[in-house]
């Protein structure tokens, strides 16, 4: 069985392996509002997370 002659560097590697990081982030409808929203993250809208209020959020005047 033929064995390479010189080590791939992690450089060259990770270059071969970048197509399977650019995934969006998969994302979910708020509950409380209907807002998209990242899994296990609080609601940027209205503050809410698993049907809790997690954030006061402040009217801006």
């Amino acid at each position: 069985m033929p064995h390479p002659k010189h080590r791939f560097s992690k450089q060259r590697t990770a270059k071969r392996r970048t197509h399977d990081k650019a995934e969006a982030p998969t994302t979910a409808l708020c509950s409380n509002c209907g807002a998209p929203t990242l899994y296990h993250r609080v609601c940027p809208e209205c503050g809410y997370y698993k049907g809790k209020l997690a954030v006061e959020k402040q009217a801006n005047a």
